[in-house]
This record gives structure tokens, C-alpha cells and sequence, in this order.
């Protein structure tokens, strides 16, 4: 059985025992988040009104990959560089 979920504006497909990488979420490591589902997918049949709830455990906070922002007039001599890491949250599966 798999579930939709959405997390920060964001939809994820996930079933137990899966791990994902969310936006940050203020939630200490080892806590346990409920959600409520946006559609069930059966391998016969989507609910889109399902019941019960997903529970996803938390299981680091940590930050991204580094993304590169470069800006450049031309014939100006202006050019900056900038970083930026965005903080993510790893979270687990419990069930469903």
C-alpha cells in the first residue's frame, strides 16, 4: 500500500519502511510526526477520501547540497558570488 502525503507544499508517494529527505521541520530527532494522507493507492483501488493517519519518524536534521548564486554585470566589473544550503530533515516511515 502506498500513500500521498504533503509536507511543506510539497507531495511525496511513499509506502513503510521508506526514507525522504523533507524542508526542515521542527520536530526533535526521534519524535514521531502524524500526517493524514491525500489519497491511498491499493494495488486494486485509490482512495481519495482514505482513513487513518502516517506516521513518519525523524531521524536526523541536517543541510543540502551547496547551490551557487553568481551575479555578473558585464563591462561593469561587478560580479558576486554567494552560497546557500537549505536545511532538510530526514524522515522514516513508521507505518500507515
Amino acid at each position: 500500500m502506498q500513500a500521498l502525503i504533503q509536507i511543506s507544499d510539497k507531495q511525496y508517494l511513499v509506502k513503510t519502511g521508506d526514507k525522504l529527505f523533507i524542508p526542515h521541520q521542527n520536530a526533535e530527532v526521534g519524535n514521531v510526526i502524524d500526517l493524514k494522507p491525500l489519497a491511498q493507492i491499493d494495488q486494486e483501488k485509490t482512495s481519495i477520501e482514505p482513513s487513518g493517519n502516517v506516521q513518519l519518524k525523524v531521524l536526523e536534521h541536517l543541510k543540502d547540497e551547496k547551490v551557487i548564486v553568481f551575479k555578473k554585470k558585464r563591462r561593469k566589473r561587478y560580479q558576486k558570488r554567494n552560497g546557500h544550503r537549505q536545511l532538510m530533515t530526514q524522515v522514516e516511515v513508521l507505518s500507515m
